[in-house]
């Protein structure tokens, strides 16, 4: 029997997640809920950009949703901006009984070690209380960070140190909020943009990293980060507005977790607006961007991971495949025991299965 499903937040994620909530045979769509008046009583094939129409309109308020008796809620809300609206809507879905998977917030991959714990003390006792499961996870942080890294250190004989890397130009993602807001572009190298106040870094990746870490045996000691900002060197137009001369067109920051005192676990992103900028940093593999996992030990590796897709560039294929992540994860969230769980809590899922091509 399907599971019955209800999507929170159909931003750039959510429209995707939408997509195969709809069309996956696994599941029953139930309901959908949005922030945006405007989308309120809009079909969900709709908001999907989909042909034809589901039946299922989307609504403004959780009780709405609740009252569908969903089996889990994936919750693709922005979480970076309103973390504490965020962590309070999971928090409710928890209590109600409500198993919750998510790209947001990102916090929630591996709270432990990296929040205070009465700032999730409540989503784990909701998740108590209510015999739910709550799985958060993505691409970057997300798989590239945990599930990738462990598969490869389960053929090592040693492991010294894990690098992860996303190599990117984002001149087409248009999230205005993200490329502003959060990550700077476009704002005077005078300014520093939320991202790179000190220690959001660590706190932003810092949930994956340690995830990760706990998977291989040892604990973080100490998170430290480095970045660098590249001005513009002219004016010029992205997908989400005007990026001023001498404003922030790239971006490399660097998150390290050392161990006994070794950097041993290493997050790096390389943000280009235009290909042509700091071409002594970081290539990607393909044409736009790619992800790379690096493991020093023996043996060690070097892996490029390429997403593309038929129905967008590289930054659309990278966010599928966030959402395939945590979408494909429903199944396994359901039957997993109550509380937060990470990618080592749960067992080797996949999607639908192989689909022949019309």
């Amino acid at each position: 029997m399907a599971q019955r499903v209800v999507l929170v937040g159909t931003g750039n994620a959510g429209r995707i997640a939408l997509t195969q909530l709809i069309g996956d045979p696994r599941f029953e769509l139930v309901g959908v809920g949005v922030s945006t008046p405007e989308k309120v009583g809009v079909d969900a094939g709709e908001l999907a950009g989909l042909p034809g129409t589901t039946g299922i309109t989307a609504v403004g308020d959780l009780e709405s949703l609740l009252a569908t008796k969903p089996d889990c809620v994936v919750y693709c809300a922005m979480g970076d901006t309103r973390l504490v609206e965020a962590m309070g809507d999971i928090q409710r879905f928890l209590e109600a009984g409500v198993n919750v998977v998510g790209t947001a917030p990102g916090l929630l991959m591996y709270p432990w070690g990296t929040l205070p714990s009465k700032l999730f003390a409540r989503v784990e006792a909701a998740a108590t209380a209510g015999s739910a499961s709550l799985f958060v996870n993505g691409v970057d942080p997300g798989f590239v960070n945990d599930l990738i890294p462990f598969a490869l250190a389960s053929t090592c004989q040693r492991v010294e140190q894990v690098r992860c890397l996303e190599i990117a130009d984002y001149a087409t993602y248009d999230g205005s909020t993200v490329m502003f807001d959060v990550m700077g572009f476009g704002l005077p190298l005078d300014q520093t943009p939320m991202l790179l106040q000190p220690g959001v870094l660590g706190i932003a990746w810092g949930p994956g990293m340690r995830a990760l870490a706990a998977g291989l045996g040892v604990e973080i000691d100490e998170i430290t980060e480095t970045c660098e900002r590249e001005p513009a060197p002219e004016s010029f137009e992205i997908a989400v507005g005007q990026v001023p001369k001498g404003s922030q067109a790239a971006l490399r920051f660097e998150i390290t977790g050392h161990v006994a005192g070794r950097p041993a676990i290493v997050v790096e992103h390389i943000t280009r607006l235009r290909d042509d900028l700091r071409p002594d940093w970081a290539r990607p593999a393909q044409a736009g961007g790619s992800y790379r996992v690096e493991i020093t030990g023996e043996p060690s590796y070097a892996v490029d991971i390429c997403p593309t897709s038929r129905n967008g560039d590289h930054n659309y294929a990278a966010i599928l495949a966030g959402v395939g992540r945590v979408v494909n994860a429903i199944p396994a969230v359901i039957a997993a025991e109550p509380g937060i769980r990470t990618t080592a809590d749960l067992p080797m899922y996949t999607g639908p299965g192989l689909t022949p091509v019309a």
